[in-house]
């Protein structure tokens, strides 16, 4: 099964079916030789099964994965856009993948695309994550806010704190000892209602992240927490300029995210966004944070590999 967006093995797509039984069924056998690797005989297939139905987005979008596959990128482009047009929400991230083949500019990735991806997540995502990718996000940033504290001789206790992108409940675990009040904020309801289990959070909300801070009132928490959140967002500003907002005088962000060597944004092979140290540490600045921490350091594996990353800690002065 190929990767997902997370980084872990997922449904590549999500199955919406056209309504007519003959497209589905040459759908169903496409896909058995796409697994099967004859994908030559698969592309067919797929053509024949949008022709029957030219609204099947699924069909589209397993259509443009086969063309990329056999190097046809301008046949994929064609077939990645025709996935985009015919989902409104565009739940398979069809727009995503236009993006890495250069057709279109960088850009939000659709709430819709990120809802679904970790709805379906959900049931495994610490199993796969954990266990699977090495995943150790809420370590780092614990260490990278311990370490700030230590070094400015402050107590390593939280009135308020709020986790953005709250999953589970993992950085919820590893803060919940530090802070008397936990706030998580995620985009998809069966993550949340994971964390709810956890024990960790007085309050959850169902939100974008950027929506969910700007109900937050000013200077209402003095420690913001993003473990590998920020890689859904092509663009910091927002997020860091609300965080400035709801951050207390002294109040502290802290965020891991992944990193590369070139200039401002990219979105990597995983479909995740990557930043350039350059860009962070401009895009912290202009929020009116103090940058206090930057340190490269992975938080995931893929294939056995480090993923290239950074911790990041900024204060509110």
């Amino acid at each position: 099964m190929p990767l997902g967006a997370i980084g872990s093995p997922m449904p590549a797509r999500l199955f919406m079916s056209s309504g007519d039984m003959n497209a589905d069924r040459r759908f169903d056998y496409a896909r058995d030789l796409q697994v099967q690797g004859n994908l030559v005989a698969a592309e067919d297939l797929f053509v024949q099964a949008t022709e029957l139905a030219p609204g099947f987005a699924t069909a589209w979008f397993t259509l443009g994965e086969v063309r990329e596959a056999l190097g046809d990128l301008p046949g994929a482009i064609i077939a990645f856009g025709h996935a985009r047009d015919t989902d409104a929400g565009d739940r398979n991230g069809a727009g995503l993948r236009l993006m890495r083949l250069g057709a279109v500019k960088l850009a939000m990735m659709p709430p819709t695309y990120v809802t679904a991806l970790f709805d379906q997540y959900a049931p495994k995502f610490e199993t796969a994550l954990v266990e699977t990718l090495g995943y150790r996000g809420p370590a780092v940033l614990f260490k990278a806010v311990l370490a700030v504290c230590a070094a400015s001789e402050r107590a390593m206790q939280f009135r308020c704190a709020i986790d953005l992108g709250c999953g589970t409940g993992l950085a919820g675990a590893a803060f919940a000892a530090s802070t008397a009040e936990m706030i998580g904020i995620d985009l998809s309801p069966r993550m949340i209602e994971r964390a709810r289990t956890s024990g960790h959070y007085a309050e959850l909300e169902v939100a974008e992240i950027v929506d969910g801070l700007r109900r937050r009132s000013d200077a209402s928490a003095d420690l913001i927490l993003a473990a590998d959140v920020l890689i859904y967002l092509h663009d910091l500003a927002p997020v860091l300029a609300e965080a400035a907002r709801v951050l207390a005088p002294g109040g502290l962000l802290a965020f891991t995210a992944e990193s590369h060597d070139g200039d401002g944004v990219i979105l990597g092979a995983g479909l995740r966004y990557a930043y350039s140290d350059s860009y962070v540490r401009t895009s912290v600045a202009a929020s009116g944070l103090t940058l206090n921490r930057f340190d490269h350091i992975s938080t995931r594996n893929e294939g056995h590999v480090p993923v290239p990353g950074m911790v990041v800690v900024a204060i509110k002065d």
